[in-house]
């Protein structure tokens, strides 16, 4: 399928690893412009290797004056800007509310939602200039579930879905769609350290709490990075020109979380 999008211009964030740089190296075959950023210098200065038709910056999407950063050198690379992904997100601190450092608290609100914010509102002027504006933000399974023991993460997360549809609204008269994209179990080293954390948690082993974590989904498998990026790129483009406001699960059909 054609998904006519040569030429588009994207802006992924926390996009030099992991699902970002999944959803990054989705769009370039496909043929747009891609410009990523990522908090961690390292990883960024190795897209010069790994993937050199990536421009990326370095970027804390929590902090306003290193969004501002971030868009002047993205903007200036890619000519303007038709997409945004805010895919940025930490995991978040595992345990009981009465235990969570309100530190810890605010920093997964700070990088999980505000920096959505952050970006959306630097955004959005130059959307408005664009034939084909949109905005994926990432939110995740716990967006609309409860997630006992990860309350940070799964309050910042149902935030995402608020902020999505408010957000839906206010710029469907501009031509601009905005949605969440929900991954559930999703295959990697951050998913592992989680499930860890929650059997640590329940005195559990991680094999016992990994088929607890499976037996609330119908399709007992981890969910790819490669799946979320489809269906990023199928949104964002001009094929998914009705589709707004919608907070679309890749979960495997995730009932509750354990």
């Amino acid at each position: 399928m054609d998904l006519d999008i040569k030429g588009l211009r994207v802006l992924v964030t926390a996009g030099a690893g992991g699902i970002g740089l999944e959803i990054a190296r989705a769009f370039v075959r496909e043929g747009a412009l891609v410009h990523v950023c990522d908090i961690d210098a390292a990883a960024v200065s190795g897209l010069r290797t790994s993937d050199p038709e990536l421009s990326a910056s370095v970027c804390d999407v929590a902090d306003r004056s290193s969004v501002a950063a971030l868009f002047e050198a993205a903007l200036a690379r890619l000519g303007g800007l038709d997409v945004l992904v805010n895919n940025a997100g930490i995991a978040g601190p595992t345990g009981r509310v009465e235990e969570i450092n309100p530190e810890d608290w605010d920093r997964c609100l700070e990088v999980c939602l505000t920096s959505q914010f952050n970006c959306a509102r630097q955004a959005i002027p130059h959307l408005r200039r664009s034939t084909n504006g949109s905005i994926v933000n990432i939110s995740s399974a716990a967006g609309k579930h409860g997630f006992a023991m990860r309350s940070p993460y799964a309050a910042a997360k149902w935030g995402v879905i608020g902020f999505t549809k408010s957000l839906a609204i206010e710029l469907g008269s501009d031509g601009i769609r905005v949605n969440a994209v929900l991954p559930g179990l999703v295959a990697g080293d951050r998913q592992r350290r989680v499930l860890e954390a929650k059997a640590q948690q329940k005195g559990i082993s991680f094999k016992e709490m990994e088929e607890t974590a499976f037996s609330f989904t119908s399709i007992k498998e981890y969910v790819t990075p490669q799946q979320i990026a489809d269906q990023i790129v199928f949104i964002a483009s001009p094929r998914g020109r009705t589709i707004s406001g919608q907070a679309i699960a890749v979960d495997g059909d995730t009932r509750m979380l354990g």
